[in-house]
């Protein structure tokens, strides 16, 4: 067993075969001797405790609702003492002479990755090592901000790569998830600035344009695909950081591409903003559809789930675009009600054809 995700995967394995197994024997059709089971139980007992003494896997569904609230408290502590770090630099700062602000900001990520490196060889489930990462990130991204400020260093793009590079180091040295996202969000905005820059724009701006976070999001969705050897828990969080950057960009394409609200549109194609806005709406749709049969042929329930999500908010934002000014409320809800049901029966029928297909 190389790895936790796949010390979880014969977790839940050996849980759902002796969930069947006694199935099977409450209907008659299956039941092992005593002494049989007896060894069964003590196997299965020894190799559950083995795992979740090297790995800290989740051996019941109590265990793995206590995980996923686990890694929510994880998030939302990690940005909880982000602010705080923030907060406390800005409160005394400028109580500071220039020598100490730059001892204090070289020695915040230090520190920060002391703590994580402590906490990691402490846990197993890194769950404190993956908050103190991202808290060592953003003394990283404090760090070359003010130290740029200080010594009127030029903003450039390549603050996004550091950034990025600095989290994938920790994302890769501990295994952590978390860490791994972050690096991600920082190369798809150092993508999408290198091509604002190239097209000739600021690159701050890549914003306005859409299309550079496109790019940028089927460059990360495509890694894994060339990827050699990486942790098994890392390749899902490429897809869909990738996916839902890439999404996100044909989103607001689609709804806002052609406006005026920025001179010359959103959007780099040389159209009308009805045209740019028409293909983009189609580009969502088509995309969408393709995740599901991507996700549901490579079995990526991350690729899956996006799409699907992604069409329906596609859907229901087209029926609002069209209807809902002049249709009565109770006639445009029941039309969302009745779609919700057609993509639930429509996504079953798929899911019947592709176990039909493993079958």
């Amino acid at each position: 067993m190389s790895s936790k995700v796949l010390a979880q995967q014969r977790a839940d394995r050996i849980r759902a075969f002796r969930e069947e197994l006694d199935e099977l024997a409450r209907e008659g059709v299956l039941s092992l001797d005593p002494a049989q089971n007896e060894r069964l139980l003590a196997h299965h007992r020894d190799l559950l405790e083995g795992l979740a003494r090297r790995y800290d896997v989740d051996v019941s569904e109590t265990q793995r609702q206590m995980s996923l609230g686990m890694r929510i408290a994880s998030f939302l502590g990690a940005l909880a003492l982000s602010a705080a770090v923030y907060f406390f630099f800005h409160r005394i700062w400028g109580h500071l002479g220039t020598p100490s602000q730059v001892v204090l900001l070289v020695a915040a990520p230090l520190l920060s990755l002391l703590g994580v490196e402590a906490a990691a060889r402490r846990e197993r489930t890194l769950y404190v090592a993956s908050i103190l990462a991202i808290l060592a990130f953003a003394c990283f991204v404090l760090n070359l901000n003010v130290l740029g400020t200080i010594f009127n260093i030029i903003p450039s793009h390549n603050a996004l790569l550091a950034w990025g590079a600095f989290a994938g180091l920790l994302a890769y040295g501990y295994g952590l998830r978390l860490a791994l996202t972050a690096a991600l969000v920082c190369g798809i905005g150092w993508l999408a600035a290198g091509v604002s820059v190239f097209s000739g724009m600021s690159w701050d701006a890549f914003w306005q344009r859409p299309e550079s976070i496109l790019i940028g999001g089927a460059v990360v969705f495509s890694i894994p695909a060339v990827m050699r050897r990486a942790p098994p828990e890392f390749p899902p969080v490429y897809r869909l950081t990738g996916l839902i950057a890439a999404f996100l960009a044909v989103l607001i394409l689609a709804f806002f591409g052609g406006d005026s609200w920025i001179v010359g549109g959103l959007s780099w194609l040389p159209m009308r903003s009805g045209t740019i806005k028409a293909v983009y709406q189609l580009a969502a749709f088509g995309l969408s559809a393709a995740g599901i049969w991507l996700g549901i042929r490579k079995h990526w329930p991350e690729v899956l789930h996006t799409s699907a999500a992604m069409l329906v908010i596609c859907l229901y934002a087209k029926f609002f675009d069209w209807w809902w000014r002049w249709m009565p409320k109770y006639v445009f809800f029941l039309i969302l009600g009745v779609t919700a049901l057609a993509i639930l029966l429509l996504l079953r029928r798929l899911r019947d054809v592709a176990r039909g297909g493993t079958a």
